[in-house]
């Protein structure tokens, strides 16, 4: 008899993907300015640490929020027993007026209808919980996040068809693309209840355009099949053109009455425009009265605690706060995306052009010894072991084509993000070196056959006349 579950003991969770990966290794020797110079520095890890110090001169200026406090009198008690999973009617009210004032007040959101969750990761497996069967499928554009193939499928059962984008159109979602997904997931007979897209998407760092949002939302129309956006990127668009949520074209095309408006769902969270991954804060948005009621109910099974949703009911209520904290950010955002660009730009690798989130989708074909995804693994390895850096190869975010890369620049001090970018320029150009003596080794090999060649020629012509 067995003593342990299929679940327990199955290898579906993900954590063998060279995505997670890169983290083992780089827990063995973090880098440290002092401690461990020589270390790996972690450029794998999307986390927005641009802005503490904006956090922290909150925090240090309103001490009743942060001593969970009002009206200077302790509510300690209060907060530390038992809440229902409904969450603080407060801060569920602070939080749909941030995420409108994110989207420029285009839209505005409804507190009744949204679901707080343990961060995104348990938002997006709710929904799959909520919108699918086992066995049952959702069409994601590539490349994707990798961690989705553990939050969609390890413990719903739900399958995910690529839907495979291409470089040629800056990896845009285009009709053929999605059409190829749907025949893909009819061959290996899976029925299709949706697609899910990241706006702006990780990791290409890239705002999904309106053309694309009208296509996706014209094809679950046709489909009769759900959209999830997972918009936790939303407050991290630096650059032109600006974030457009879903929910902005679904009320610019007047589809409140029309089905399609229940079955539009959005993801969100504070961990990356606000920096607080640690809190574990999320939510899920839905017009659909039964997926919220549902969502609810197993949001028992990861709640936010009643003392975080204080604090941050506190902090987002603080119009002046996060309306300077929103616009500082990006600028920083923008500043720290410029440099890591332009000091790859300077050791010879490009990225693709973009506009917003913690990281660039960094162009490395030109140094991959084959067009391979072994080749991408030998040079990932490499960056990792020699180079030092831990950076996240396209193979994990299952990209068609060999050589991208995702690297995070917002994780880091300024000194460490230069650092980074030193150590990179000096691999590429003793690869350079390296590929220079390998050619000037092969022209001289060539050059010397070529002289015996012509030697042996020459003896055979002299001696043609005596065998004569």
């Amino acid at each position: 008899m067995k003593l342990l579950s299929r679940k327990a003991t199955c290898n579906t969770h993900g954590q063998d993907s060279s995505y997670f990966l890169g983290w083992q290794e780089y827990e063995k020797n973090p880098y440290d300015e002092i401690k461990n110079p020589t270390g790996i520095i972690q450029m794998g890890l999307a986390e927005n640490q641009l802005s503490f110090d904006l956090l922290e001169s909150w925090l240090a200026n309103n001490q009743d929020a942060a001593g969970f406090k009002k009206d200077g009198q302790s509510i300690f008690r209060e907060l530390a027993l038992f809440q229902d999973y409904h969450g603080l009617p407060a801060f569920k009210k602070a939080l749909v007026e941030f995420m409108a004032e994110i989207r420029g007040n285009k839209v505005t959101f409804d507190q009744n209808k949204i679901v707080l969750t343990a961060g995104a990761t348990s938002a997006n497996e709710t929904l799959m919980f909520c919108l699918a069967e086992p066995g049952e499928a959702f069409l994601l554009p590539t490349p994707y996040y990798p961690g989705f193939d553990r939050d969609l499928k390890w413990r719903t059962g739900v399958e995910i068809v690529p839907i495979q984008c291409k470089s040629s159109n800056g990896f845009q979602i285009t009709a053929p693309a999605l059409e190829d997904a749907f025949q893909e997931a009819q061959k290996r007979n899976l029925r299709v209840k949706g697609v899910l897209v990241t706006n702006p998407s990780n990791p290409l760092g890239t705002t999904i355009t309106r053309r694309e949002l009208n296509l996706l939302l014209s094809l679950i129309t046709e489909k009769g099949i759900h959209l999830i956006s997972d918009e936790i990127y939303s407050g991290t668009v630096f650059n032109s053109p600006g974030f457009v949520s879903v929910m902005e074209v679904l009320k610019d095309m007047k589809c409140e009455s029309s089905q399609v408006w229940n079955r539009v769902h959005v993801v969100y969270s504070l961990s990356k425009d606000l920096g607080l991954p640690g809190f574990r804060v999320g939510a899920i948005y839905s017009n659909d009265d039964m997926v919220v009621s549902a969502a609810t109910k197993m949001s028992s099974f990861g709640l936010v605690s009643s003392q975080t949703q204080y604090l941050l009911a506190a902090l987002l209520s603080d119009k002046k706060f996060t309306r300077n904290y929103i616009s500082e950010n990006q600028k920083r955002l923008k500043q720290r995306q410029k440099l890591l660009v332009q000091g790859l730009q300077k050791a010879g690798i490009s990225c693709l052009k973009s506009n917003a989130s913690l990281f660039c989708w960094v162009n490395m074909k030109h140094l991959l010894s084959s067009n391979t995804f072994d080749a991408e693994m030998e040079l990932w390895k490499k960056i990792v072991h020699q180079v030092k850096l831990n950076i996240s190869p396209g193979s994990s975010c299952h990209c068609t084509e060999p050589g991208w890369f995702r690297v995070c620049f917002a994780n880091m001090s300024e000194e460490t993000l230069n650092l980074a970018i030193q150590r990179l320029k000096s691999f590429v150009e003793s690869m350079n070196i390296n590929n220079q003596s390998h050619h000037q080794l092969l022209k001289n090999s060539r050059r010397k056959s070529l002289t015996k060649w012509v030697l042996r020629l020459s003896f055979d012509h002299d001696r043609e006349p005596e065998e004569r």
